[in-house]
């Protein structure tokens, strides 16, 4: 009984907390049906039928395409070395001081979200995929760095343990007695991340990131709604088939 007034609270507390955020945003979710609005939204959506197909604009998206991918994966390697050099002092491997000052800096990349970094970096290296790769690298160091930390931090050590009482080497017995068990981790958090960035390379371009985000920016600027349909097409079936593969690799390496 206690249990069952106890859940009745929680739910009433949640939909009073959902009521005042709607008061307190001035959300008006009627206005959406209310005069003229449906009628607005139907023929804007109507707008982007059919899509642009011809083979000039299919050529810019397939380089649009081979571009936002470029970005998302050369980001996600430059963030999984970094994430990997940064777990080896976050998880305490180099002493106390350098795990403190380690965390502290993954926290930070991390904390920053990815279109602010994009904005950053468009100002630092101007506009183009140099800055959604740099953007997308420095987000997911931070996220690859705090997840290999931990895969490393319960990482068994009796393999390590038993390497060096052989009389192997620190580093020898990192590399025979620790990663082996850790690097299925790590490359299965870096596809993961990957899948992840393709989605946000698409979104960089907003800001002047290069890819197809930047083109579906350019199009919707333009009134160009057939063009940005198929970029919005595009970006659907890549993250599609991108989903797919990175779902079989990480079930190989299950």
């Amino acid at each position: 009984m206690k249990g069952r007034f106890e859940a009745l609270f929680w739910l009433l507390l949640v939909a009073i907390a959902v009521v005042a955020s709607f008061r307190f945003l001035g959300l008006d979710l009627a206005g959406l049906v209310r005069s003229d609005g449906p009628t607005q939204m139907a023929s804007y959506i109507s707008s982007f039928y059919p899509p642009d197909l011809s083979t000039p604009w299919m050529t810019q998206i397939y380089q649009g395409t081979l571009e936002t991918l470029a970005i998302s994966a050369m980001g996600t390697l430059l963030a999984a070395l970094a994430g990997a050099a940064l777990s080896l002092l976050a998880a305490g491997r180099l002493g106390r001081m350098a795990r403190a000052a380690a965390r502290l800096l993954l926290n930070a990349l991390r904390s920053v979200p990815e279109l602010v970094w994009a904005a950053l970096m468009v100002l630092a290296a101007g506009l183009g995929p140099f800055a959604g790769t740099l953007a997308i690298a420095l987000h997911t160091a931070g996220v690859l760095g705090r997840l290999f930390a931990e895969a490393l931090e319960n990482a068994p050590a009796e393999p390590a343990e038993a390497l060096r009482g052989a009389g192997a080497g620190a580093v020898a017995a990192f590399f025979y007695g620790t990663l082996p068990g850790v690097l299925p981790q790590w490359v299965a958090y870096s596809l993961y991340r990957w899948e992840n960035n393709i989605r946000m390379a698409a979104v960089l371009g907003f800001v002047g990131a290069g890819g197809l985000g930047q083109m579906l920016y350019v199009t919707l600027s333009l009134f160009q709604q057939s063009r940005a349909l198929t970029v919005i097409l595009a970006m659907l079936l890549m993250v599609i088939l991108v989903d797919a593969l990175s779902a079989w690799l990480r079930a190989r390496l299950a």
